[in-house]
């Protein structure tokens, strides 16, 4: 039984060894196939302009690809355009219909008043970019119902430390208003991909990938200043300025009704671990 990740960048290599290492054929599909690890087999290919060769006994597909950049044509040459070129090559190569994983983002939400949302809620994307998400996740299950979407909240972990780095810099800014965030890190957004996509169960169409603490972005940032035994910013004056965004809060009971079980359940234990690997002390 072979897996194929495609766009097997950051969390799809780190989803394909923990397929790997359960004993799974797995094959990456990314422009740069040689930066692969060996565990991984690679086909270099730029699936927003070429359709695969998938092997015919495929039973897994995850679908895991980023954008070169926030623009709108380079989000659908990302998603859109590689949803419809993975799809024809399941047409064509798989011998059975395989498990369908499209890794989205929370962001097709579009709420921005702090309020609570999980799958059920309206998917009203804001931002041009959300907007293509929710495109591309239409154009998969139009052409394969049966596939399942995991709408993941802020990505955090090794090679992802913009909020360490700005708190480090002294650049950081938090505000008087609450600004909630919802964040997974990286190892379990991949432990979630391969728990549903190997679960006994057929996985439901949508979940949400996000941990048990929604949390006021200022928070975090205070954490991450006391772990590195730095001043917390000063609370921006906005006073004057107009209301700014406040997030929203993720529900994640669906994938924890599933029996997942996150290794970093909060932004405490996710960014302790994180500062642990890059050997700076923390509290």
């Amino acid at each position: 039984m072979t897996v194929v990740i495609a766009g097997c960048g950051d969390l799809g290599t780190e989803a394909g060894l923990r397929f790997a290492s359960l004993g799974h054929r797995v094959m990456g599909l990314r422009r740069s196939a040689e930066k692969l690890p060996s565990e991984i087999e690679g086909q270099s290919i730029d699936l927003s302009v070429e359709v695969p060769t998938l092997p015919t006994d495929t039973a897994i597909v995850v679908v895991a690809m980023s954008p070169d950049e926030r623009s709108v044509d380079s989000y659908r040459a990302a998603y859109v355009n590689s949803v419809l070129r993975v799809a024809a090559a399941i047409s064509k190569d798989c011998a059975a219909p395989p498990r369908v994983l499209y890794v989205s983002s929370t962001a097709v939400y579009g709420i921005d008043d702090g309020s609570w949302v999980d799958e059920t809620s309206p998917t009203e994307p804001t931002s041009p970019t959300a907007v293509v998400l929710l495109e591309a996740e239409a154009t998969l299950l139009e052409l394969i119902p049966e596939a399942t979407i995991l709408r993941l909240g802020g990505l955090y972990g090794p090679g992802r430390t913009r909020e360490i780095d700005r708190v480090r810099q002294g650049v950081a800014t938090i505000s008087s208003e609450p600004e909630f965030t919802s964040r997974i890190h990286r190892d379990d957004a991949a432990a979630a991909i391969v728990h549903l996509m190997t679960m006994e169960t057929w996985p439901q169409a949508v979940y949400i990938g996000a941990d048990d603490l929604p949390t006021d972005r200022r928070e975090v940032v205070e954490f991450l200043a006391r772990s590195l035994d730095l001043p917390a910013p000063e609370i921006a004056n906005d006073s004057s300025q107009e209301r700014g965004s406040r997030g929203k809060r993720c529900h994640n009971n669906r994938l924890r009704e599933t029996g997942f079980e996150f290794s970093y359940p909060t932004y405490r234990e996710g960014y302790a671990a994180v500062l642990e690997g890059s050997g700076v002390r923390h509290a």
